[in-house]
């Protein structure tokens, strides 16, 4: 079943984009990583925007706690792990696949139920004993178990969980409207395969800050899923986003295509596309903008900044650094 819709003609393009990030190489800058972006202050009002945090993109896999909330909403119960990991971009560890395994047990599933595509592990401990790809080991494994525990505890179809016009999918489209408080102009198909929602930066900003900061009484899904992925952060993301979460007190994720989210602890919250796609300056420019924001510590923010940024090597030794550095907003 085709859902793509037309390419919609507001999608970011490059006259959208700022200099957010770049490459030194011995003096030299090598590269330079043009994006968009917005802050928003804790009562919700734009605080900042670089580029056009209007356009259209995909949020990727920064749109999994949406989907998660919606998987809650649809009645299943989850331990916090297994809430983690069905809002988790995972590197396919023993342990995140241990947690996914007992969401299928759980629900009477097997892996045979599983549509996310095999992969290898990106875990380089599982992927060494791995002998072929699975959909176990597929990043976005637990939100599928997840999918399917929805299905089993309303007795919706299970073969068909991804298509758009099933009740789950219908569910997830009208949390994400809900979150966002715009309609959806345009949708297309994950890599996983589940549908995958465009909107502005802007949009993506203002439903991760009411994730971020809802309460028992005003979300209690929502405030269960974010205390699940604090006590967690391990199963959510990269290591070094783990890191950032443990350091700084923020709720982050990347999403594929240079997507990234991260809200403070005061609510300030930054969302994020890098136009080339690449996932490297993510936390780098995300982490300065809300250390700029005064809304985390700024050298507690620096010191994750310089554990969590790939580093520029010539012969094994430093020769450079990749760094967050804003050119004229258009």
């Amino acid at each position: 079943m085709n859902t793509t819709s037309p390419r919609p003609a507001t999608a970011l393009t490059i006259d959208d984009t700022v200099q957010l990030a770049v490459l030194e190489r011995s003096g030299m800058i090598e590269s330079r990583h043009l994006g968009a972006a917005i802050v928003l202050a804790p009562d919700g009002s734009e605080m900042r925007r670089l580029g056009n945090p209007q356009a259209l993109v995909y949020p990727r896999s920064t749109l999994k706690p949406m989907q998660a909330i919606a998987v809650l909403r649809s009645g299943v119960t989850l331990t916090e792990e297994q809430l983690v990991l069905a809002s988790a971009s995972h590197t396919g560890s023993h342990r995140h696949q241990s947690v996914v395994s007992s969401i299928l047990a759980a629900y009477g599933l097997t892996f045979g139920d599983l549509r996310c595509p095999p992969d290898w592990p990106a875990d380089s401990e599982a992927r060494q004993s791995a002998d072929a790809p699975t959909r176990l080991a597929m990043n976005c494994s637990g939100k599928h178990a997840s999918f399917l525990a929805a299905c089993v505890v309303n007795d919706w179809p299970r073969e068909s969980y991804l298509h758009h016009d099933h009740p789950l999918q219908v569910r997830i489209r009208e949390t994400v409207v809900e979150f966002t408080s715009v309609e959806l102009a345009h949708e297309g198909t994950d890599g996983c395969g589940a549908p995958v929602f465009a909107m502005s930066l802007a949009s993506l900003a203002t439903a991760i800050q009411r994730v971020a900061t809802a309460t028992a009484d005003s979300d209690p899904h929502a405030h269960a899923l974010v205390s699940a992925i604090r006590a967690h952060a391990w199963g959510l993301d990269m290591p070094q986003v783990a890191e950032a979460m443990n350091t700084l007190g923020i709720i982050a994720k990347r999403g594929a295509e240079g997507v990234l989210i991260a809200a403070a602890p005061d609510g300030t919250t930054v969302t994020l596309k890098v136009l080339d796609g690449s996932i490297r300056p993510l936390l780098s420019v995300g982490l300065s903008l809300l250390s700029e924001a005064s809304a985390i510590d700024a050298a507690k923010a620096a010191a994750v900044i310089a554990s969590t940024t790939e580093k520029v090597l010539g012969g094994g030794h430093g020769v450079g650094e990749l760094r967050y550095q804003l050119s004229s907003t258009p």
